[in-house]
């Protein structure tokens, strides 16, 4: 409902909140992927906020639903949507990488096996993931 972001596309966002010292962001640590594409976005601009540095996604919605921020980036399952609106930027692909030494091992093995369990994969669609 924040008039300054609702029914802008991401580029336009972005625009805005470079040029707006009224529109404080809360950034991602360095070193995180999150932290990565921000700053891909950004293309070294560093708006009002852009030091402060959450440790993690609830840490980032956290900040905006306290009026610590206006904004930042987080994943979608964090967000409160009663609370703080979301605007999706992009997916993201994540594998499952194992040494070839390590495929027995009782750990790698269990979490194969809930990879295939329907009712685990159910509960990560329902998270917003998309299992292939």
């Amino acid at each position: 409902g924040d008039s300054r972001f609702e029914g802008k596309s991401i580029e336009e966002f972005i625009q805005q909140a470079i040029d707006s010292d009224e529109c404080v962001m809360v950034n991602r640590n360095q070193g995180s992927g999150t932290r990565i594409l921000i700053d891909q976005l950004l293309e070294s601009a560093q708006p009002t906020g852009y030091a402060v540095q959450a440790r993690n996604h609830n840490a980032v919605a956290a900040a905006i639903t306290q009026g610590r921020a206006d904004w930042g980036m987080a994943i979608e399952n964090v967000v409160d949507q009663e609370l703080l609106g979301f605007l999706p930027v992009r997916e993201e692909q994540y594998d499952f990488v194992v040494n070839v030494d390590r495929q027995q091992r009782a750990a790698v093995l269990a979490f194969k096996a809930l990879l295939v369990d329907p009712q685990i994969r159910a509960h990560l669609q329902g998270l917003g993931m998309r299992m292939v």
